[in-house]
C-alpha cells in the first residue's frame, strides 16, 4: 500500500517541488506533465485512444458510444489534424465475429476530437461490444447493454459520486467495473475545478482554479488517466448528471458573471462523457429513462437552471424542468420511481435552527415543499431518490413537510459515500451524527468514515441498497465489502435495515 495522491502532493509542496508533483502546472512541458501524472498513479491507454472508451444513456434500441482522440492527454492542443475520421464497430460477441453495426464519424478539433455515436437499431435488453479505429490504431473493447422493453423481473445498478483526483485512488471504480450490473449512474462532481490540496495551493498558470476550455479539458484528461475509472466506463453503460465542481463550487448556472466559464466547463464535460448533446454549451442533462416496466428514472439537473439560494421564490429546478417533473409525477405508472438527484433532497436542520448547507434543497424550501406535496397529492408511490455530494452516507424518510412530524412518509432517499473526495473527520462524525439525528427525525442512518459506492438491486417486490465500501483510498487495489443494506418494500413507503448488517459501524442509527 502506498501514499494517496493528497499525501504525495503535500510532500511535494513541503519539499518545494510543487511544479514537479502537480501535472497541470503550466510550468511543465507536456512530457514533464505526463511524468508527474505517472507518479500519481496515472496510466493512459495507448494513443490516440488514451482516455479509453465509454457508452451511456441506454434505451431499448441503442446507446451513445464515446471516445476522444488525445495522443498527448495533458497538452492544451492535440498534435492532430483539424479533422480525423474515426471508424466504429458494434458486435454481439467480444471477438467481433457477429458485427451488428458499423460506421464512421469525424472527430474535429473544435470539439476536442471527441467522438459521440448516438447509435440506434439495436435489440432491447442485450449486451453488445464496441471499439473504435483511427490513425491505424484500434481502441480497447468496451461492453454495453441496451435497456429492456416490456416485463422485467430484476435490475442491478450502481451509483458513484465525488471523485476528487487528489484525494485518493479510484478503488471504488475498480469495484464497480467488476460488479454484475446493468448500468451505472454518476451523481456529479466527476472532476474538481480547484487546485488546492490541504492548505497548499497547487496552481496552474491561470491561478488556483481552472477557468478556460483548454484547462477543463486537461482536468478531465487527468481524471480519465486513472485506470480504474476507464475500466468502469468500459464495463457498463452510464447515465450521468452533474453537480457544482464540474464548473465551480456552489455555482448557479443562471449567474451572468459565470456564463463564459460555465460554457467552457459544459463543453469540456460533454467532450468527455457518453452523452448525446448536439450543442455542447447547453447539454440536455435532465431526462426520463425506463428499464422495462420495472424502473422509471428521472435524471435531474440541479445546477444549470437554479437561482441563487435562500430566496422566497428561489428555484433549484427552473420553471421548465419543474413542470416536466410534475408531469412525470402525474403520469407515473406502476413501476419503481427513481429520482437521480445530485444534492441532498431531505432536510438537514441544525440543532437550534437553520440548516447545515443551503446549497442543497434546504436553500429552496418553497420549491421542495411544492414538488413533494405534488408527489403526495398525485398519489405517486414507490419513490426512491439516490443522491451524492455529501461524501457520507445517509438514509432518510422523505416527507412533503419535514417540519411537520405528522407529515406522511412518501419515499426514501439514499445518499451514497464518495468515491474518493474527503469527508469530515471521524471525530466530527462521531460528535455530529447523534446531533443530526436528534434534529432531524426523518434521518434514519448516517455513516461518514468510509468511501465507496452504492449498488441497488430492484425487483417487483423490493428495492435493496447495498453500501459498498473500500478498505483504504490510499490503495488503488483496495478490496470492497458491504457495510450495510437497506430495503424498501413495494407499496410501503419507508426503509428498513437488513438484520444481518444492522450492527455494522455507523455514527448514527435510528432504532425503532
Amino acid at each position: 500500500m502506498g501514499l494517496n495522491r493528497r499525501d504525495l502532493l503535500r510532500g511535494a509542496a513541503a519539499a518545494g517541488a510543487l511544479g514537479v508533483a502537480w501535472p497541470l502546472s503550466s510550468r511543465l512541458t507536456v512530457a514533464q506533465a505526463e511524468e508527474a501524472a505517472h507518479q500519481l498513479g496515472v496510466r493512459w491507454d495507448d494513443g490516440p485512444f488514451t482516455l479509453g472508451v465509454a457508452s451511456g444513456d441506454p434505451v431499448a434500441d441503442g446507446v451513445v458510444l464515446w471516445t476522444r482522440l488525445a495522443p498527448q492527454p495533458l497538452a492544451e492542443e492535440q498534435p492532430l489534424p483539424d479533422t480525423v475520421q474515426v471508424d466504429w464497430t458494434v458486435a454481439a460477441d467480444r471477438d467481433f465475429r457477429r458485427v451488428v453495426s458499423s460506421g464512421s464519424v469525424a472527430a474535429t478539433a473544435a470539439r476536442g476530437h471527441s467522438v459521440h455515436v448516438p447509435l440506434r437499431g439495436l435489440e432491447p435488453g442485450l449486451r453488445y461490444y464496441y471499439r473504435f479505429t483511427a490513425l491505424g490504431r484500434t481502441s480497447r473493447t468496451g461492453r454495453t447493454r441496451t435497456a429492456p422493453d416490456g416485463r422485467v423481473t430484476r435490475v442491478r445498478f450502481a451509483s458513484a459520486n465525488c471523485q476528487a483526483f487528489h484525494d485518493g485512488f479510484y478503488a471504488a471504480h475498480r469495484g464497480i467495473a467488476r460488479e454484475d450490473l446493468d448500468f451505472v449512474v454518476h451523481l456529479g462532481d466527476y472532476v474538481y475545478e480547484h487546485g488546492k490540496v490541504g492548505g497548499n495551493p497547487v496552481r496552474d498558470h491561470e491561478g488556483p482554479e481552472v477557468t478556460t476550455l483548454p484547462a477543463y479539458r486537461r482536468r478531465h484528461a487527468l481524471y480519465k488517466g486513472d485506470p480504474s475509472l476507464r475500466e468502469a466506463h468500459a464495463a457498463h453503460p452510464w447515465f450521468l448528471t452533474w453537480d457544482d465542481h464540474e464548473v465551480v463550487n456552489d455555482y448557479s448556472g443562471t449567474s451572468p458573471s459565470l456564463r463564459a466559464r460555465r460554457d467552457a466547463a459544459y463543453q469540456a464535460w460533454v467532450e468527455h462523457m457518453p452523452v448525446d448533446a448536439p450543442n455542447p454549451l447547453t447539454p440536455p442533462v435532465y431526462k426520463q429513462r425506463r428499464w422495462g416496466n420495472l424502473l422509471d428514472l428521472s435524471i435531474l439537473d440541479l445546477r444549470q437552471f437554479r437561482s441563487a439560494q435562500n430566496l422566497p421564490d428561489g428555484t433549484i429546478l427552473g420553471a421548465e424542468q419543474k413542470a416536466w417533473l410534475k408531469q412525470r409525477v402525474d403520469q407515473a405508472g406502476d413501476a419503481w420511481h427513481c429520482w437521480v438527484n445530485s444534492i441532498m433532497l431531505s432536510q438537514l436542520a441544525r440543532k437550534g435552527g437553520g440548516y447545515y448547507f443551503t446549497d442543497q434543497w434546504d436553500g429552496f424550501l418553497a420549491e421542495r415543499k411544492e414538488v413533494l406535496s405534488h408527489v403526495h397529492e398525485a398519489g405517486m408511490r414507490d419513490l426512491v431518490v439516490i443522491t451524492g455530494d455529501w461524501h457520507s452516507a445517509f438514509v432518510d424518510d422523505i416527507r412533503p413537510d419535514f417540519d411537520n412530524p405528522d407529515s406522511p412518509v412518501i419515499g426514501t432517499e439514499f445518499t451514497a459515500h464518495s468515491v474518493a473526495s474527503g469527508a469530515y473527520s471521524p471525530e466530527w462524525n462521531a460528535t455530529n451524527g447523534p446531533v443530526m439525528g436528534a434534529a432531524n427525525p426523518h434521518l434514519k442512518y448516517f455513516e461518514g468514515n468510509r468511501y465507496g459506492y452504492d449498488v441497488y438491486e430492484v425487483n417487483p417486490r423490493r428495492w435493496s441498497t447495498h453500501m459498498r465500501v473500500i478498505g483504504d483510498r490510499r490503495d488503488p487495489r483496495s478490496p470492497v465489502s458491504t457495510l450495510t443494506t437497506f430495503h424498501v418494500d413495494r407499496g410501503r413507503a419507508g426503509s428498513w435495515e437488513d438484520r444481518a448488517t444492522a450492527d455494522s459501524p455507523a455514527q448514527y442509527r435510528r432504532r425503532t
